[in-house]
């Protein structure tokens, strides 16, 4: 139960999000924008695919103990990525033996120290970035993806709303976000 009354039922910042739509369609609007955008995606600076960038969002929600965040971003993921829920369970285990690229290791671990704060995030761990690829567009989107997701993450613990236990729901609301996107929700309301 959520500590304030939300009027609704539904997990994590989805009940949020249908207590204050106003915000809610700014929040979706803003993770649809980094974790799905096809412009963001198509950039010719980019090369993190959908699976990667939640990937950053789950590893942020794990470092941040977000049952909710890192449990549903884990099913996005894990989706949309090569070796599925094994990548992400490995990734957010041990980054270091972790089945992906060097890139996207140093990358997470850009978003590993802003999770600790801004501050932390060192002159040395963007040049280690760079040496493995990563342009300045994946370097700025993987910090802004981190901080929205410390934001989220405060969010929806902050105000104590609740996480199911069972994985089929987060494994439901994976193939709905991955076929329709953050916004779907919106779709038929006004100014969507």
């Amino acid at each position: 139960m959520a500590y304030i009354e939300l009027g609704n039922e539904s997990p994590g910042v989805g009940g949020l999000m249908e207590y204050r739509p106003e915000t809610g369609r700014t929040l979706s609007r803003l993770a649809e924008t980094l974790l799905r955008d096809e412009e963001t995606i198509s950039h010719p600076d980019n090369t993190l695919t959908r699976g990667e960038r939640e990937l950053i969002a789950t590893y942020v929600s794990s470092l941040n103990a977000c049952k909710f965040c890192s449990t549903s971003h884990a099913a996005f993921a894990a989706a949309q990525l090569p070796g599925g829920a094994q990548t992400v369970a490995d990734t957010c285990g041990d980054l270091g033996s972790a089945p992906v690229s060097d890139k996207l290791k140093a990358l997470l671990r850009i978003a590993g120290a802003v999770q600790q704060g801004g501050k932390a995030v060192t002159a040395e761990d963007v040049a280690a970035a760079r040496a493995t690829g990563a342009t300045d567009l994946e370097i700025h989107d993987t910090v802004l993806i981190a901080a929205a997701f410390c934001m989220y993450n405060r969010y929806v613990d902050g105000l104590g709303t609740w996480a199911p236990d069972d994985p089929a729901g987060y494994e439901q609301a994976a193939q709905r976000i991955v076929a329709e996107g953050y916004m779907s929700r919106y779709a038929e309301t006004a100014g969507a």
